[in-house]
């Protein structure tokens, strides 16, 4: 289902999109950030995820419009990668609170935070590798 309106709100960091139903969701930089579709994030099949760390301060600075079926966000950190479809960004405003709470519990248990230190380089993988 694609929005009927989006709306970008820089100073706060967040996605407002509306859908013809009336459902108004408001999806944060930060939480578009660590769920991009790309590659970078998802790996190239399962097992390959890679866990996004540091994130928390992550703006979308700006948007393009990707034929008629998605969208490009472009994220303050160049990441710029991931493709949003409809159906994603559908998938996202109605899961939103669930797939929040996994991100967390994820980090929870690679000992990894939202916030980068200074100095600090944070690469971790969802599932470790076997050699």
């Amino acid at each position: 289902m694609q929005p009927t309106d989006i709306k970008l709100h820089r100073k706060t960091g967040i996605l407002e999109l509306k859908y013809e139903d009336g459902g108004i969701y408001s999806l944060p930089a930060e939480f578009l950030r660590v769920n991009s579709p790309s590659a970078e994030v998802r790996g190239h099949g399962p097992g390959q995820e890679v866990l996004q760390t540091g994130k928390i301060d992550v703006k979308i600075d700006n948007l393009d419009a990707v034929g008629n079926y998605a969208i490009r966000l472009h994220f303050s950190d160049d990441h710029n990668t991931g493709i949003y479809s409809w159906e994603y960004l559908r998938e996202l405003c109605l899961h939103q609170a669930d797939m929040w709470e996994s991100y967390l519990l994820k980090l929870k248990q690679a000992g990894a935070r939202r916030e980068n230190l200074p100095g600090d380089v944070q690469v971790v993988n969802i599932m470790p590798i076997n050699d």
